[in-house]
């Protein structure tokens, strides 16, 4: 008898760049046919005399001779304007002189090595998360100083960016102070309220317990899903010969006269490291101190980083011109450039700004791989905005809203995962909850559910499944750092980038959906003096 041959198909994984270019193309021919039938949806919104008013949307479709005219002559500003180029870029700076000084590494070998693991992990999410108090910030600074940390800490830096990741992007909105979400969904919240109480009134504060106690939960719920399912998936890191070298030290025998001087070296870095990091210190408080100074109105050549012409203080930090806010990643990549530079002098590592500027520049090597991936996924978002596709969906979703026929803690829970589904086809918070507010908070208020906790669960929602979608501008970057850090010869495809953070998905978001329903069943005040009850 003759024996049957297994076939096995040769696996082949695309390279992130093909998917991107395949992806716009794909989005390119859906738009076409969805437009070729007409495909529409409607939403509505406040105007300016706070009156709904309904607005169609339909899909532009782009595969055709204007569509393809439209990405070629706005390639290039689509590239250019793409934001998280620019804030890395920036944040890079001031990472790769921190770098190059040798501060980051003599800060982790003294401070994070002596940290649990786990500990470190709950440090790096918590901090991730409370990080979009400030917009995004989060996302350019953490998650290449998190593959530093967990590189030389023997751990595999893939994880660390998946934990960064991960923290701001399921975290997003919720932190331990009111910032500048609370400027953006405010004032639509109140305008939806004020469509059945004309003189209701929503405070700035009133999700702060909420989103303190949310805060606390996520980040230890996300500590145990890194360090248990995530960790297990990714696998250990294999170090090149260079980085063995780098954290353990060159090995070689040595006689026993050789024993002194390498005591002796040892000691004499030790002095310089000490002496650096005294000045690196110097320099930090002096910087904290200008800083605080500058957000402090009133005083002589104070409130430089304010908006001074907003009249509420978090509207002169947060607001749309408010200069803390626009400048706050090139004042962090000041600080680290500052600091590096304070620890170079003192530790001896920098004699001159060309050997500061040569050792700055290894750090930057890989930029160019950055930039290139960074070009097509402009170019694939930038596309799929302009179809109208993302808008279309969140307007279908809006109307399945308002038609659920349930009440009390299955209609708060069936808004919240429609809410969330929304965040796979737009991203922006500002954007989903201008269409949203005036279909949930009437709802809501309806069934008894204060528009304070309506805002609350959306913004439970936008966290929920945001970091999931390549849809995420700041999803690039997370890419682009595990391709860097990867030790494969495949490169990590967008389908296992998504696939590291799909156990994060999964149980944050039920644990987003317990939060908002025992917040509600128990009558836990969201904020001072707020109940999510009217």
């Amino acid at each position: 008898m003759f024996k049957k041959k297994k076939i096995r198909l040769k696996k082949f994984t695309l390279h992130p760049i093909t998917t991107f270019i395949l992806m716009t193309i794909l989005v390119m021919i859906v738009s076409s046919i969805l437009s070729f039938f007409q495909i529409q949806s409607s939403y509505s919104r406040i105007n300016a005399a706070n009156e709904l008013e309904s607005v169609a949307v339909s899909v532009e479709g782009l595969f055709n001779f204007e569509g393809f005219k439209y990405l070629i002559s706005n390639a290039a500003m689509n590239f250019v304007s793409f934001t998280p180029l620019s804030t890395l870029l920036i944040a890079l700076i001031g990472l790769s002189v921190a770098s190059a000084s040798g501060l980051i590494d003599t800060f982790i070998k003294r401070v994070t090595l002596k940290i649990n693991n786990k500990t470190l992990t709950f440090i790096i999410i918590f901090v991730a998360t409370i990080s979009s108090i400030i917009n995004d910030v989060g996302y350019v600074i953490l998650i290449p100083l998190s593959a530093l940390i967990f590189l030389a800490n023997g751990r595999n830096p893939l994880l660390g960016i998946v934990a960064s990741f991960c923290g701001v992007a399921f975290g997003y909105g919720v932190t331990l102070f009111a910032g500048s979400a609370e400027i953006t969904l405010v004032e639509v919240t109140e305008s939806a309220a004020r469509l059945i109480d004309a003189n209701f009134h929503v405070s700035l504060l009133s999700n702060l317990i909420a989103i303190i106690i949310s805060t606390i939960i996520v980040s230890l719920v996300g500590t145990y899903v890194i360090e248990t399912l995530v960790a297990k998936r990714i696998g250990r890191y294999h170090l090149t010969s260079e980085e063995k070298e780098n954290l353990l030290g060159e090995t070689k025998e040595i006689n026993v006269n050789e024993v002194e001087i390498e005591q002796q070296r040892k000691l004499e870095a030790d002095i310089r490291e000490k002496k650096g990091l005294r000045n690196a210190l110097i320099t930090f408080i002096i910087f904290i101190l200008m800083f605080i100074y500058m957000l402090i109105p009133g005083l002589p050549g104070s409130g430089l980083l304010l908006d001074m012409s907003e009249t509420a203080y978090i509207n002169q930090l947060f607001g749309e011109n408010a200069y803390f806010q626009e400048g706050f990643t090139f004042l962090v990549s000041i600080l680290f450039l500052a600091t590096g530079i304070a620890y170079g002098i003192g530790a001896k590592t920098i004699k001159s700004d060309k050997d500061l500027v040569e050792k700055a520049s290894v750090y930057l090597k890989d930029v160019g791989y950055l930039v290139a991936l960074v070009f097509f996924a402009a170019q694939f978002i930038a596309i799929f905005k302009k179809t109208n596709i993302g808008t279309l969906m969140v307007g279908l979703i809006s109307g399945m809203i308002r038609s659920i026929p349930f009440s009390g803690v299955p209609l708060i829970i069936a808004v919240l995962v429609l809410m969330a589904a929304s965040s796979f086809f737009v991203t922006t918070q500002t954007a989903k909850w201008t269409i949203f507010a005036p279909v949930v908070v009437p709802l809501l208020m309806q069934n008894n559910v204060s528009p304070q906790f309506a805002q609350f669960i959306f913004r439970a929602a936008d966290s929920m499944v945001k970091g999931f979608t390549p849809l995420l501008a700041y999803f690039v970057i997370y890419l682009g750092y595990l391709n860097i850090y990867n030790t494969e010869k495949k490169p990590i495809s967008i389908k296992k980038a998504l696939s590291f953070v799909a156990p994060y998905c999964f149980i944050i978001s039920i644990t987003w959906i317990m939060i908002v329903a025992l917040m509600y069943i128990t009558g836990i005040p969201i904020g001072p003096g707020i109940s999510s009850v009217l």
